[in-house]
C-alpha cells in the first residue's frame, strides 16, 4: 500500500521551521507564537518597552511580587527570561512578601520626581495571589492615591483561585480593589493578557491610577496562539475628558486631602474616559430588535459563549430572537455610557459573573435613575422571586447563578433558558432549547450516579521532611498554617485549625487563657518564616504564651514549585534571630548533625540533636514555660532529587 503523499512545504515555511526556538516567545518581534498565559505575562513588559522605544521614550520596567497559585510559576518564568528582560531594561526583584513588593513598585513611580533619573519613566508590575491582594490593601490605597508616573504606570496582577483548588479560601479580588480604588481589567484569554496589559499601563499613565488585572487558573495556565505585535493595540486618549491643571500623576509634596480630591474628583473618571475611548467594553452579539441582554466578563464570558452554543443559539439565532451580548473588559468601575447603550431597548438583562456581585450592582445603579419608562429589569444571582423578601431572605433553591464555587456552562445555560422561557419565542427555538436542556440534565444525572471509588487524599512526597517533622508527642496538639504542612489537618498528626500566612500559632494567644491545654505546637515553614512568620513568633513571645514553633528549614519554598527563599537565610540565621527575640529555648534537630561541629556559630545554649530524638526533644520543650523553638533541618526531598 502506497504511503500518503506529504503536501509540499514552501521555502519560506521551511526556513521558518528550521529557525524555530523555544526563546521565540521572548525574541520574536512580530507574528504568531504559541505561548502560555504565564509566558505572556513575562513577554508583556517587553512589548511595553518596545512600544515606548518606538514612541521615542527611554523607559525601563520594574517587576516585584510574591508567588502563589495561579501565579505560582511566574517568578520562575521571569528568572528564566532574565537575559531577555535585561535587554529591555526590565528589572525583576522578587518580593520578601506581597506588601513590601508593592511598596517597591510604588518606589519605581517616584524615580522621576528627582533630577538624577536615568530613564524617562519606569513602568511597574506587581503580582500576587488573592491572599496577597488582601494583605497589600494598605499599600494599594496609599500608592493609588499618590499615583503613577507620567511615563511609568503600574499594572497589578491578581491571581484568583475561585474554587480554592490550591488555597485555604476561595478568592475574588475585585471587591478589595474596589475598596482600594483600583480599576479592574478582566481578560478572558491569553491574547487579552497582552492587549489588556498594554491598555492597563496606558490607562495608568493617563489617569494616574494603579490598574489591576485579574488572572484566573483557567486562563493563566492555558496556552494559545497569539499575535506578538507591540503595536497591535491602538491606544486612544480620551477627547471628552479635561485633565485638571498639573495632570493626575504622582507629585511631591502632595498632602493627603489633595490626593483624595484628585482621586475622587478626577482619577476614576479619567479611567472611565479611557475605557470608553478604547472600547474596552463592547457588544459582541447584537440583534436589530434586541430585547434580552447578557452582560458578562472574563472567564464567565467564555462560559457564556459555550452555554449559548450548548443551547443551540448561534449568532444568527440570537439575532433572530433578540439577544444582545455585552462583554465587559473593565469590571470596576463600570463605564456608564457603554452600559446604558447596551441596555437601550432591552426588556431584561441577565448579568453573568462569578462569585459575589460587582457588575450587577453597578449596572442597577447606573440604570436606576435612567429613563424609568424603558428601564430593563436586571437579574443575576437571583430571579424575580427575591422581590418579596429581598435576596438575604431567599432560600438556596432560588439562586439563579450561585455565588459559591465556580460557574459552568451548564449552570449558565440553565439560567439563560430560565429567563428566555419568559419571552415569546419561535416554536422551533423553544423546542431546541428544551431538548438541549434535557441533554445537559441527562449528562449531569449520569455524572451524579454513585460509583465505587477509593479516595486518595494528598500526602507528603516520599522522603519529605514533613513526614517526620509534623508528628507531635502523645497528649499534644499542633496548629497548621500556610505551606505543605497544611495537609496535616487531614492526616494522623493531631493537628487542627490553621491561620493566614504569617499568623501561624498566634491564635493560641487568644486561646491559652481560657483553655485546658497549657501548650501547643505550631508548624512554620522557612519560606513563611522569612515572608512574615517571624512576627508571629515575636507576638507569642510578647504575650508570654506556652508554645513551641517547629520551624522546618528545607531550603526551598516547596509548595509553589521549589523556589529559593527571596534572600539569605540559614539555620544559623534563624537561631540567632529567634534568640534575639527572646525565645526561652532553641533546639535544632537534623539528619546531618555532624555539619554543626565546624565553623557554624550558634547562640549560646542551642542544642543540636539527630532527628531520631525528635519525640524526646518535643516532650522536653512542651514543659518549658514560654515560647520555645525547634528548628527541623532537612532538605526538601523533591529539590534534593
Amino acid at each position: 500500500m502506497n504511503a500518503p503523499l506529504t503536501p509540499p512545504v514552501s521555502d519560506a515555511i521551511r526556513r521558518a521551521l528550521e529557525n524555530v526556538s523555544l526563546d521565540d516567545k521572548y525574541t520574536l518581534e512580530s507574528g504568531r507564537i504559541y505561548i502560555s498565559g504565564t509566558q505572556a505575562l513575562v513577554r508583556l513588559p517587553m512589548l511595553q518597552r518596545e512600544r515606548d522605544r518606538a514612541a521615542g521614550l527611554n523607559t525601563a520596567g520594574f517587576i516585584s511580587g510574591y508567588r502563589g497559585s495561579p501565579l505560582g510559576a511566574l517568578d520562575q518564568s521571569l528568572w528564566k527570561a532574565k537575559a531577555h528582560l535585561a535587554a529591555h531594561d526590565i528589572v525583576f526583584q522578587a518580593g520578601l512578601n506581597e506588601d513590601l513588593a508593592a511598596t517597591s513598585v510604588w518606589g519605581s513611580q517616584q524615580v522621576n520626581m528627582y533630577p538624577d533619573a536615568k530613564f524617562d519613566g519606569v513602568f511597574g508590575m506587581w503580582y500576587g495571589k488573592g491572599p496577597g491582594v488582601d494583605r497589600t490593601g494598605d499599600v494599594f490605597k496609599h500608592a493609588n492615591s499618590a499615583g503613577s508616573s507620567k511615563h511609568g504606570g503600574v499594572l497589578v496582577l491578581a491571581g484568583d483561585d475561585h474554587a480554592a483548588k490550591s488555597s485555604t479560601l476561595a478568592h475574588q479580588s475585585e471587591h478589595i480593589f474596589k475598596a482600594c480604588g483600583l480599576p479592574v481589567l478582566y481578560p478572558s484569554n491569553v491574547q487579552e493578557y497582552l492587549d489588556y496589559g498594554l491598555h492597563g499601563w496606558a490607562m495608568s499613565r493617563y489617569s494616574g491610577l494603579w490598574v489591576a488585572m485579574k488572572c484566573v487558573t483557567d486562563v493563566v495556565e492555558s496556552s494559545a496562539s497569539v499575535a506578538l505585535d507591540p503595536h497591535r493595540v491602538r491606544i486612544v486618549l480620551p477627547e471628552d475628558f479635561a485633565l485638571p491643571p498639573g495632570g493626575l500623576n504622582i507629585r511631591w509634596p502632595d498632602p493627603p486631602l489633595e490626593q483624595e480630591a484628585r482621586l475622587l474628583d478626577y482619577k476614576w473618571y479619567a479611567g472611565l474616559a479611557y475605557v470608553r475611548a478604547n472600547r474596552i467594553d463592547r457588544i459582541e452579539i447584537d440583534s436589530p430588535h434586541a430585547r434580552f441582554g447578557i452582560m458578562t466578563a472574563g472567564k464567565a464570558y467564555l462560559d457564556t459563549r459555550q452555554a449559548l452554543c450548548d443551547l443551540g443559539l448561534d449568532e444568527q439565532t440570537c439575532a433572530r430572537i433578540g439577544i444582545r451580548l455585552y462583554k465587559v473588559g473593565c469590571v470596576w468601575p463600570l463605564e456608564a455610557h457603554g452600559a446604558r447603550a447596551f441596555a437601550e431597548g432591552l426588556q431584561e438583562i441577565l448579568v453573568v459573573e462569578e462569585k459575589r456581585q460587582i457588575m450587577e450592582y453597578a449596572l442597577k445603579e447606573e440604570l436606576y435613575n435612567w429613563r424609568d419608562d424603558v428601564r430593563p429589569k436586571v437579574y443575576g444571582k437571583f430571579d424575580e422571586k427575591d422581590n418579596a423578601g429581598g435576596e438575604w431572605s431567599i432560600p438556596q433553591s432560588n439562586w439563579l447563578l450561585p455565588a459559591h464555587y465556580e460557574l459552568s456552562p451548564a449552570i449558565i445555560a440553565r439560567a439563560i433558558a430560565t429567563r428566555l422561557d419568559k419571552f415569546e419565542l419561535p416554536s422551533d427555538v423553544r423546542a431546541r432549547i428544551a431538548a438541549r436542556i434535557a441533554v445537559i440534565d441527562a449528562k449531569e444525572k449520569s455524572l451524579a450516579v454513585p460509583r465505587v471509588a477509593a479516595e486518595r487524599k494528598p500526602w507528603f512526597c516520599s522522603g519529605c521532611p514533613h513526614n517526620t517533622s509534623t508528628n507531635v508527642p502523645e497528649g499534644s496538639r499542633a496548629m497548621a498554617g500556610i505551606g505543605c504542612h497544611y495537609m496535616t489537618v487531614w492526616m494522623d498528626r493531631n493537628t487542627s485549625t490553621f491561620s493566614q500566612m504569617g499568623g501561624e500559632g498566634a491564635a493560641w494567644i487568644g486561646q491559652m487563657p481560657f483553655a485546658g491545654d497549657k501548650h501547643v505546637f505550631a508548624n512554620l515553614g522557612d519560606g513563611t518564616y522569612f515572608h512574615s512568620g517571624l512576627l508571629a513568633i515575636r507576638a507569642a513571645i510578647a504575650a508570654n504564651v506556652n508554645i513551641t514553633y517547629k520551624i522546618l528549614y528545607n531550603d526551598a519554598v516547596a509548595m509553589t514549585g521549589g523556589q529559593p527563599i527571596d534572600g539569605k537565610l540559614s539555620v544559623q540565621d534563624v537561631a540567632n534571630q529567634v534568640a534575639a527575640e527572646g525565645a526561652r529555648k532553641i533546639v535544632i534537630v537534623t539528619d546531618e548533625p555532624e555539619k554543626y561541629t565546624g565553623a557554624i556559630r550558634l547562640p549560646q545554649g542551642v542544642e543540636v540533636h539527630h532527628r531520631d530524638a525528635l519525640d524526646k526533644i518535643q516532650r522536653e520543650l512542651r514543659e518549658v514555660p514560654g515560647c520555645t523553638i525547634l528548628i527541623y533541618d532537612q532538605t526538601c526531598a523533591t529539590e534534593k532529587r
